[in-house]
């Protein structure tokens, strides 16, 4: 029996391009954005030009490795890594706090925001210090946010990330949520994580629905102000399936504070294709 030492013929990796659902008014904006940072730190050149960098960052919407994504750029895995995380940076920093959102959305007329939590999963990871983010309520593991939409289901703003069993009206006391509405004039509308929140019963700022109970069972008309209320709070489910559509949110780090990154720049590109 003789054996061959054969080798290959084409041992070179195959590179084959995508489609991002994206428009060119976002890759615009995102090239933008970066040369005025160039400029700004007065860095002399990059290879690519930042329309390049900006598509290959994008990438994002799609989840796609960077190890797969340097093949067919001639660059190395760290620079990617450097763009995007120089990017992600650039686009959280442009993110609206809340004080500014919710002055937006009373200068052009609104009168009711949409507020609502998301347990968006991570990782699992072994340890006490990871045991605060599981969510009983999902049964899994995640980091916590808040958010808050117009009538339409536009985000407008998001919170920072909190462990995954942090429950929503614990967030919305941290964040202060009921005196930022009170000093816009704004009202909003909750779900039932949220009762408790506002105790005025004379001039409410927070609507909730109604609670059935076993030894409190609702009248038809507490049914129907629920079923109503339900139908008034729809969009907001709207405004996180487009913050979710970015499938890098499908495989978060448990680090908060780049998990908060991530998600406020992910709100200004949900933002910028969903107003254009």
């Amino acid at each position: 029996m003789t054996k061959t030492k054969g080798r290959a013929e084409d041992t070179s990796p195959l590179v084959h391009q995508c489609l991002l659902p994206l428009s060119t008014h976002t890759v615009n904006h995102l090239a933008d954005l970066l040369r005025r940072h160039l400029k700004a730190i007065r860095s002399r050149w990059r290879i690519p030009p930042p329309g390049r960098i900006a598509v290959i960052v994008l990438a994002l919407r799609h989840d796609q490795r960077l190890a797969d994504m340097v093949g067919g750029n001639n660059v190395s895995e760290s620079t990617v890594r450097r763009w995007r995380d120089e990017l992600v940076a650039l686009l959280a920093a442009r993110a609206p706090c809340l004080d500014r959102a919710l002055q937006r959305v009373a200068k052009t007329g609104g009168e009711v925001i949409l507020i609502d939590g998301t347990l968006i999963p991570t990782q699992r990871r072994t340890g006490k210090a990871n045991r605060r983010n599981y969510s009983g309520k999902h049964h899994h593991h995640g980091l916590h946010f808040l958010a808050l939409t117009d009538e339409r289901g536009r985000l407008i703003w998001i919170s920072a990330a909190r462990p995954g069993r942090t429950h929503d009206i614990t967030a919305a006391r941290h964040d202060h949520i009921l005196a930022h509405l009170r000093a816009a004039g704004l009202g909003t509308l909750a779900d039932l994580g949220f009762r408790g929140l506002d105790n005025d019963v004379l001039d409410p700022v927070i609507v909730t629905g109604f609670h059935a109970s076993r030894t409190h069972k609702l009248t038809p008309g507490q049914k129907d102000a629920n079923r109503v209320l339900a139908d008034g709070r729809a969009p907001a489910e709207h405004g996180f399936a487009h913050l979710k559509n970015w499938r890098a949110v499908t495989k978060l780090l448990t680090d908060p504070a780049r998990a908060t990154r991530l998600l406020r720049a992910l709100l200004v590109l949900t933002n910028l294709e969903v107003n254009r």
